[in-house]
């Protein structure tokens, strides 16, 4: 006789009621994208490395709070107004390589609007949100709060899947029902470290038959 069908699901634990997903590495990879933007940016400053530097500095953090990171990392002052103009060059470099080569996503997990899979999310929260609502950057867990609050679910029983540490100690600090680290960078420890209760390299492992 044929074998039943079988509905894989994500192995989260009864309570979870609601995912949270970053989108940058996670569901895309815009996050090499993100990385030729900054070293676009921050090159005439000081050599920036897409891989280390990305990762310290700016990686999971507005970009605001990114450059200053940076800029603190390097020992380098300058006048806010400049930090400001090279937030927005930053912002106009990856809209235009986002235009100029499209976005790339990991075969296992789903895009957004690039895709027009937007509807399959119940809520976003983007930088416009973040501006508007005056919600701190990762790694304060502002927006993932305000996520779950849009899905009426609290913290504890939500999940929160982010590849940057500083996405992970945002989900650690808001006290969420588990956080999932997707190591795309080979720093699994890190993770662990930062608060991340599972790590896993792809979503794909989290996959599980029903």
């Amino acid at each position: 006789m044929p074998a039943a069908a079988t509905t894989p699901t994500l192995g989260l634990p009864p309570h979870i009621a609601a995912c949270l997903f970053d989108l940058d590495g996670v569901i895309t990879q815009t996050a090499t994208v993100h990385a030729q933007a900054w070293k676009q940016t921050l090159d005439p400053i000081s050599p920036f490395d897409p891989v280390k530097d990305y990762d310290e500095y700016v990686d999971g953090k507005p970009r605001v709070e990114g450059i200053r990171s940076f800029l603190a990392g390097r020992h380098i002052t300058l006048p806010e107004e400049q930090v400001q103009d090279l937030a927005e060059r930053k912002d106009h470099l990856f809209l235009d390589l986002i235009h100029e080569h499209g976005v790339q996503t990991y075969d296992s997990s789903e895009v957004l609007r690039a895709a027009a899979l937007d509807h399959f999310f119940d809520a976003q929260v983007d930088g416009n949100v973040a501006e508007k609502e005056h919600l701190q950057g990762k790694p304060a867990p502002d927006t993932y709060v305000r996520a779950a609050q849009m899905l009426r679910t609290p913290p504890e029983d939500s999940a929160v899947y982010e590849d940057a540490l500083a996405g992970v100690e945002a989900g650690h600090a808001g006290h969420f029902g588990l956080v999932v680290g997707i190591d795309r960078a080979g720093q699994a420890e890190a993770l662990r470290s930062h608060g991340a209760d599972v790590v896993v390299r792809d979503l794909e492992e989290l996959l599980q038959p029903a």
